[in-house]
């Protein structure tokens, strides 16, 4: 089997210290592997978005282990984060996370910039990358102008710009409609499975639950169910919040 791009050993996150600290993680087990569709369900204050972040460096563990691509994150300081991000890891948001201010094509931009391409190479891989996700036209249209659908593959195209090894998204379907996020979802499954990448979301929207390739319950900060998912099992189903519906496209 190839190294997995994540790997999680008893991991802990505790907010604040002494007693009256709260364990967000208790002792979480995990592996994801290239290739891989990986979701993560369970209520709302379960630990799914802080083991989320602490996978993607941006949260820092209280212990335990996490290897990034074979390399140790637990215990880097603050300084050393960033590079290890910026190099691994593509981030998808709920609320998209685009510079408003910036056209499509300069927010994805800013991520080559930050790698160091030139500024004639960051433009033609934008437009590149933009096409590839379907808005090869929009590429000097600014994000007030653009759909929630549109500005959600703005941020997939930047999250893309880098090259990473491993997509991490924090309900990147919750503010759109079923079909818009059904694409979503499509583009998802296709840089898995067609890509190579290790992808994992966070999602309370059980309309995409047949997309995962593995569905991983957190519940009270542990794993509280593991399932290989070659379709949606209706006792999990049941037990996942309906996300909301009919919102913008």
């Amino acid at each position: 089997m190839t190294q997995a791009a994540i790997a999680v050993r008893q991991l802990t996150k505790k907010y604040d210290e002494g007693e009256s600290g709260t364990l967000a993680l208790r002792g979480i087990d995990l592996d994801v592997h290239p290739g891989e569709l990986l979701m993560l369900v369970g209520p709302s204050g379960s630990g799914k978005t802080t083991l989320l972040s602490i996978m993607g460096c941006i949260l820092t563990a209280s212990s335990g282990s996490v290897r990034i691509a074979g390399r140790e994150v637990v215990g880097l300081n603050e300084k050393q984060l960033p590079a290890l991000r910026l190099e691994h890891i593509g981030f998808v948001f709920q609320g998209f996370n685009l510079f408003p201010t910036l056209t499509a094509g300069e927010n994805v931009e800013l991520m080559l910039d930050l790698k160091g391409v030139s500024a004639a190479r960051a433009k033609s891989r934008a437009q590149e990358l933009l096409a590839q996700v379907g808005l090869g036209q929009k590429y000097a249209s600014f994000p007030a102008d653009l759909s929630g659908g549109q500005k959600q593959r703005v941020a997939i195209a930047r999250a893309l710009a880098g090259d990473p090894g491993i997509i991490l998204a924090d309900e990147p379907t919750a503010a759109l409609d079923s079909q818009t996020g059904r694409t979503v979802m499509e583009m998802m499954s296709d840089l898995a499975h067609k890509r190579g990448r290790a992808v994992v979301i966070v999602t309370h929207d059980s309309r995409v639950l047949g997309f995962a390739d593995r569905i991983v319950k957190i519940e009270d900060g542990a794993v509280a169910q593991l399932d290989n998912v070659p379709a949606v099992h209706p006792e999990l189903l049941a037990q996942i919040p309906q996300a909301s519906m009919g919102l913008a496209q």
